[in-house]
């Protein structure tokens, strides 16, 4: 829990509570669920059964289901995160929170110049100048 209260942020403490937040998301789910099949007995039988039997247990499992994808998300997120700044560190950059980075310089365009946009054609050709007059020299 020591990254909770990190003010540089250089630890991520989502990796830590993940787990918890899915146990607690997934307890007010069934707990939501618990709540509808009771109000929908009050309602009628019938409803009551369809929402116990049926309704209930799909749309519980579809909140659980994007749960876990979001949560899933967010870890992969961080995941990269840190294996980017394991990059940097490995070639010889600071991490975030370092100093400085120093990137490669960037390559420019290729000696042709960038391609021209999508859907448009590339610019013609300069038309060759003639040679001046008494070129080349006559021997």
């Amino acid at each position: 829990m020591g990254a909770l209260f990190d003010l540089s942020f250089s630890k991520f403490v989502t990796p830590t509570i993940a787990r918890i937040v899915y146990i607690v998301g997934g307890l007010l789910i069934a707990l939501t669920y618990l709540g509808f099949v009771i109000m929908a007995f009050d309602e009628n039988a019938g409803l009551g059964l369809f929402v116990m039997l049926i309704g209930g247990p799909i749309a519980a499992l579809f909140y659980l289901c994007i749960l876990r994808v979001g949560l899933e998300s967010l870890m992969a997120m961080i995941l990269t995160a840190q294996n980017t700044a394991e990059l940097v560190k490995l070639s010889g950059g600071n991490a975030p929170g370092g100093q400085q980075f120093q990137a490669a310089a960037p390559n420019g365009p290729p000696s042709g110049g960038y391609p021209p946009p999508y859907g448009q054609a590339p610019p013609a050709a300069p038309a060759p100048t003639p040679p001046a007059p008494g070129y080349p020299p006559q021997a």
